[in-house]
């Protein structure tokens, strides 16, 4: 089983910490519960008419929390690396296998490991969100600030996640869910 810190509670990193509890990964999330969602009103989220942000973050904590995931309202006030990540927090550190950062348009977190930004200061990632540091990665505004929306952000951190499932498992990795038989 990985554990996984996830930096920024918004659709990228809630998305990610859902592929990864569902799973059977540790996956703990830091965030204040400020994310831009909380600004938003979504007519254009797929299977979903209509919702309001704030609702939208709601369910989408409730469902994350459903699932195992821990949920930590705190700031991560620094990240490092050696043959592990450390994050620090107001309660202390923690120590991660990898790293999802959804910081949002200033990822200063994810700057601080000396990942590889563009010429916007975004974080330059692979097609799988990837960064330029093994078991680092970056999804919604951090590696998109200018192209973002809730549902790219959504789809960022699943495919984030679906890697990291890939890596542990040593093959490729669907997340297919079937309905009961009853």
């Amino acid at each position: 089983m990985a554990s996984v810190a996830i930096i920024g509670d918004g659709p990228g990193g809630l998305s990610a910490a859902l592929f990864l509890a569902k799973n059977g990964h540790e996956a703990t999330v830091y965030g204040l519960d400020k994310s831009a969602m909380h600004f938003a009103y979504l007519y254009n989220y797929l299977g979903i008419s209509e919702i309001d942000g704030s609702q939208f973050q709601k369910v989408a904590r409730e469902q994350v929390l459903g699932f195992g995931a821990v949920v930590l309202e705190e700031e991560v006030t620094a990240v490092s690396s050696d043959d592990r990540f450390t994050v620090t927090s107001e309660s202390g550190t923690g120590s991660y296998d990898y790293l999802v950062f959804s910081e949002g348009r200033n990822p200063e977190l994810a700057r601080s490991l000396g990942l590889a930004v563009d010429e916007s200061g975004a974080i330059v990632v692979n097609r799988e969100y990837a960064s330029s540091l093994p078991g680092v990665y970056a999804v919604g505004r951090s590696a998109r600030p200018e192209r973002s929306q809730a549902i790219i952000s959504a789809g960022a951190g699943a495919t984030a996640a679906l890697d990291i499932l890939a890596f542990e498992a040593g093959q490729n990795v669907t997340d297919w869910d079937s309905p009961s038989e009853d």
